[in-house]
């Protein structure tokens, strides 16, 4: 007797999107891939991602209801960590800011081509699927893959993608320190400036304290005291 093996299932995806030509569409090619379930509407997105039955979120960020950065805020403080690609009509490096510190994983900047925004779902479903590793950082317990910091006297914080690796970053080179190139380069996108680094050890400093991470003066950064 032949033995036929099973299909694996393709990986659920949200798709929070309103256009009525763009959502269709994306549907269509994304279905090569995954099993897409598309909303067009903030409020129901929100309630679906909120059961946390999917692999990724693909969400919009101007939608009727709720909008994108909302969402994805809501769901982070409800302890929601499934990955958020966002997609944004709005390029402006403080529009992408917002969305990045509400915690989405990842931004696209409209119009898109269809093969990065696959390369970067499987970008980010990748760093979310990897072993759960616990860091000490004094008091603190930081899980890069849940993008969590936790302290007994603070509580949990979610971080985002871009500060998770900053933090990450630091803990891997925990005797040394980083400057600021160095972070940028291994951190940041081509194009960033120097001054991204600086607000983005603030965004974590704000998440957690001040004295977690280390400014040493005319050299960079590092984790605790210098």
């Amino acid at each position: 007797m032949t033995r036929t093996s099973r299909a694996k299932a393709p990986p659920p995806l949200l798709l929070v999107e309103d256009d009525p030509q763009l959502g269709p569409l994306m549907v269509e090619v994304l279905g090569e891939d995954y099993a897409v379930t598309l909303i067009r509407d903030g409020d129901e997105g929100l309630e679906a991602a909120r059961r946390g039955d999917f692999d990724a979120i693909v969400l919009d960020r101007r939608l009727p209801g709720t909008d994108g950065v909302g969402v994805v805020r809501e769901l982070r403080s409800t302890g929601v960590t499934t990955p958020v690609l966002m997609l944004t009509a709005l390029g402006t490096v403080g529009d992408r800011v917002d969305g990045l510190d509400a915690g989405a994983d990842d931004y696209l900047v409209k119009p898109f081509d269809f093969a990065e925004l696959a390369a970067r779902l499987r970008s980010i479903r990748r760093v979310h699927g990897r072993s759960e590793t616990v860091v000490y950082i004094g008091d603190w317990e930081f899980r890069p893959a849940s993008r969590l910091i936790n302290s007994p006297y603070a509580g949990r914080r979610v971080l985002t993608e871009t500060e998770t690796q900053l933090l990450l970053l630091l803990t891997r080179h925990a005797d040394e320190t980083l400057s600021r190139e160095r972070i940028l380069r291994e951190v940041f996108r081509a194009g960033d400036s120097v001054g991204t680094v600086d607000t983005y050890i603030h965004y974590v400093r704000r998440k957690t304290e001040h004295d977690l991470i280390t400014t040493v003066r005319g050299r960079g950064y590092r984790l605790g005291q210098p």
